[in-house]
């Protein structure tokens, strides 16, 4: 219901604004300290830290599977050339495979259970990396790199089940944690940004380095189990997780009702099961099919440019030998730019929520955003085997793309994913979460083999 004498269409209300009670006219706790909204936004940087972590230590993986050698000299490897694609195919394997599996638990093991789980296998695969860091593994490269794609394939899975968990369990919530959580993924993606570069700058020991990355990664993966723990003792997550702490979320929420930033504790919705032994994927895939689609397609975009495309533009003034142009260019302009500016685009969701996810809008905006495409290619990317000309041969243009390119994915990308599970009944929310994360790791997966593609024909 829409207070009276609002001036927003019924599909641009603001969803962060909320009514001091409910609709019960029980006294609605407020957020004390922010401390729910901090929970959210560590538990998304911890989502995806440690990976970004992992695959910033490039330098650290080329070592070790190069028989632990730093000479510039040394002949690489077949399995140092090809490292990336095994990750890459071990790592969007088990993330499918685990979506499906965890929207198959959805109503059969508790959020909780799913969430500390994940957490613990993450954390324990992590300490085993940590370790093998200063363990001359010289001898036993290619047994080391099995290991390697064993750790990539389990930590993948485990951070799909924690990532898609803890977003359905955010749906529950007003979309303000929600949007706490996707802004804290982005910082994750940033502070990683930072750190390379600090390593960059630094020249210090690839083995310390990676030590260094590793250990953060294990500290915050112990951080996200405390606060993960703390998080029911608040008096403002009893509330919207009332009885169903342990359990998916029984709350109601009529479809075709006007969608609040409201999740109410109380029964099952009227004509529905209480609980089903799987989520019926009918009905979700009717409802989040268009903001699907969006999700899809922003992320789609996105994979294709950055890195691949992105981080291949050079400076213009590479000739002339400067740190800038030869050293901190791509770091700078690429990777940091990038992740700061889709860390602010998700940001801003927390003030403006608007296109709605109804309006034609958001579909728009997100189809125009395949401009980009063009747009990098014609920037100064090297080397150039079919298309020749470069039409915009100016540092500031992918400065400018990048910008524009992190800005519309945080927001837009943002908007489609906490919209999804609040278009459906409250005890579809979760399975409707892991679904949208399905339609996001599918736009990544085809995005990665686009980008290939994308890559051959310049």
């Amino acid at each position: 219901m829409h207070p009276a004498g609002s001036s927003f269409p019924p599909d641009e209300e603001p969803l962060i604004e909320e009514p001091s009670v409910n609709r019960a006219s029980q006294p609605k706790p407020s957020d004390r300290l922010y401390g729910a909204y901090v929970i959210f936004f560590l538990l998304g940087v911890g989502s995806l830290l440690p990976w970004n972590f992992f695959i910033t230590a490039k330098h650290y993986w080329a070592y070790k599977l190069q028989n632990c050698s730093e000479q510039a000299d040394a002949a690489p490897s077949d399995l140092q050339d090809y490292f990336e694609s095994y990750i890459s195919i071990a790592s969007t394997v088990p993330s499918v495979l685990c979506l499906v599996g965890n929207f198959l638990l959805v109503n059969r093991v508790s959020a909780s259970v799913r969430i500390l789980s994940s957490l613990f296998v993450m954390l324990s695969v992590f300490l085993v990396i940590t370790v093998l860091v200063k363990v001359d593994t010289s001898t036993w490269t290619t047994r080391f790199f099995i290991l390697t794609i064993g750790c990539v394939v389990v930590v993948s899975g485990a951070s799909t089940i924690f990532t898609s968990s803890i977003l359905g369990l955010s749906s529950r919530f007003p979309m303000r944690n929600s949007q706490a959580l996707l802004a804290g993924q982005a910082m994750g993606g940033t502070v990683s940004a930072i750190a390379s570069i600090i390593d960059l700058a630094a020249a210090a020991n690839v083995t310390d380095s990676a030590l260094a990355y590793f250990l953060t990664a294990d500290i915050f993966l112990v951080v996200c189990i405390m606060v993960y723990l703390l998080l029911p003792h608040l008096e403002y997550s009893r509330y919207y997780m009332g009885s169903c702490w342990e359990g998916p979320s029984l709350a109601a929420m009529s479809p075709s009702s006007p969608m609040e930033d409201e999740a109410e504790p109380g029964g099952p919705a009227h004509g529905l099961p209480q609980s089903t032994a799987v989520p019926p994927l009918r009905p979700i895939l009717r409802k989040t099919a268009a903001l699907g689609s969006c999700l899809f397609f922003v992320f789609w975009v996105s994979i294709i440019i950055f890195p691949s495309l992105s981080s291949s533009i050079q400076s213009v003034h590479q000739a002339s030998s400067s740190l800038w142009a030869t050293k901190y260019f791509v770091p700078l302009t690429s990777f940091l730019l990038y992740n700061f500016a889709d860390w602010c685009g998700r940001q801003i969701t927390a003030w403006i929520q608007a296109p709605g996810p109804n309006s034609r809008l958001l579909p728009a905006l997100v189809l125009l955003r395949t401009i980009f495409l063009p747009l990098f290619i014609l920037c100064n990317y090297q080397p150039r085997s079919h298309i020749r000309m470069v039409l915009f041969n100016c540092d500031i243009y992918p400065v400018a793309f990048t910008t524009l390119l992190g800005l519309s994915n945080g927001y837009l990308g943002t908007l489609a994913l906490i919209y999804g599970p609040k278009i459906v009944p409250k005890e579809m929310a979760e399975a409707a979460g892991v679904v949208m994360s399905f339609y996001l790791v599918l736009g990544l997966a085809l995005g990665s083999a686009c980008s290939v593609l994308v890559v051959h024909l310049i």
